[in-house]
């Protein structure tokens, strides 16, 4: 494999080039490849229709900002060995291969009680089986237990480049210029001392940027009340599936292998469950909501139809919790309108939380190294937005419920 060359042309960055036979032997593995089919924003194109890119997408773009960040630190006189460098390309192209179907929006739902950095692990173990043990440097740098903790830091830091790409490419394709960061600046600033990441001071205010950004892209788009409603309905139909099957109810998925997880009892067992989840993909739970449209049972015909034709629960956020009254009688109407039970109901008109904090020091460094020499918390930094805006966690309440519009659009005219 010695020689061969590959070139992406990437839309964000351009072209990316991938030599390593080892690297382009992950690229090329099924497992990888499977990121082709999984949304990087799930259900997000539904109110930004240019949110079409997969977690592959991403990867490939962590992957080139991993190359360039190592550059940079190797013109400052950072030890980085080639091993080194191809272990942490490896490690940052697979840090989101556990991900499940539609990303986010499925996690503990779909695969119960099981996170997809677990996931993420246990299939790169299962790749380094087959490869070998070439992949055990990247399972270290991944797992964080490799002797210099900065590589590890560029993969899950609070300046890694899986966030740097993300906040770029998700700005990128759904056209909210607030996420745009200064990430190439922020590369350039990068510095190494005793194993940790640091960043020269000549960046903090790229760095307040790309903190803004982070935060504004949570409200505007990860966060956008759309978004979030249609998330928590694609969560809700998974609850309905399971639960009538549970009760006894005909239901089948159109895939074997989303079949098997919504009868999954049991906890997930890696040794005989990983195969199937490495199968399973968007395709699985889109067919399977195209399906169900025409399912006898009201509420999972109802979820499924809304968000196939674009009909969905109406939303509000709020930045207080949401009234239990109001609440009650929004679900006592619901029950009179169309004669199903509260617990039917119930899937209808549902209400939560979200949280999101920027930054907090108390878990998350960015540490600032200054031309004196010394080091200081980027929150301890004479910079009041830092310091007093973005450490703060801002909390919105969501309430979701079907409206008299809707209710005659799926149960007095739309056969079910």
């Amino acid at each position: 494999m010695s020689g061969i060359r590959k070139i992406v042309n990437d839309p964000v960055y351009g072209f990316i080039t991938i030599s390593h036979p080892l690297v382009l032997w992950v690229i090329d593995h099924p497992y990888y490849q499977r990121l082709r089919r999984i949304q990087q924003m799930a259900l997000a194109q539904l109110v930004y229709p240019g949110a079409v890119h997969t977690r592959l997408h991403h990867s490939m773009g962590a992957y080139h900002l991993m190359c360039n960040a190592i550059a940079e630190l190797r013109l400052k006189n950072v030890q980085i060995s080639p091993e080194e460098e191809v272990a942490a390309e490896i490690a940052i192209l697979l840090h989101d291969i556990g991900h499940g179907p539609f990303s986010h929006a499925l996690e503990q739902t779909l695969i119960q009680g099981v996170s997809h950095e677990t996931l993420s692990l246990a299939i790169m173990e299962k790749m380094n089986e087959e490869a070998g043990g070439k992949l055990s440097l990247a399972i270290q740098i991944f797992k964080g237990s490799y002797e210099k903790p900065f590589l590890h830091q560029l993969i899950s830091g609070q300046l890694d480049v899986d966030r740097m790409d993300y906040l770029t490419r998700d700005s990128f394709y759904t056209g909210v210029s607030e996420g745009v960061i200064g990430y190439d600046r922020i590369l350039k600033m990068l510095a190494v001392r005793e194993g940790e990441l640091l960043v020269e001071e000549k960046a903090v205010y790229s760095i307040e940027k790309f903190l803004v950004s982070r935060r504004l892209m949570y409200w505007q788009v990860y966060l956008h009340k759309t978004v979030l409603c249609v998330e928590k309905m694609l969560v809700k139909i998974i609850q309905r599936a399971r639960m009538l099957i549970s009760a006894g109810v005909s239901l089948q998925a159109p895939s074997p292998m989303l079949d098997y997880f919504l009868r999954l009892e049991g906890p997930f067992q890696p040794d005989t469950d990983l195969a199937l989840f490495c199968q399973l993909d968007d395709t699985d739970i889109l067919a399977a909501i195209k399906c169900w449209t025409q399912h006898g049972d009201k509420v999972l015909a109802t979820l499924c139809g809304m968000i196939i034709d674009r009909k969905l629960l109406k939303v509000k956020l709020t930045s207080t919790p949401v009234d239990p009254d109001h609440q009650r009688i929004c679900l006592e109407e619901l029950v009179r309108a169309t004669g199903l039970s509260e617990e039917e109901a119930g899937y209808l008109v549902f209400s939560g939380e979200s949280t999101n904090t920027t930054y907090n020091p108390r878990d998350e460094r960015i540490r600032i190294l200054f031309k004196d020499g010394s080091v200081k918390d980027i929150s301890s930094v004479d910079n009041a937005l830092i310091q007093h805006n973005l450490s703060r966690p801002v909390k919105k309440y969501y309430f979701c419920y079907l409206n008299q519009e809707r209710i005659a659009d799926w149960f007095n005219h739309k056969p079910i």
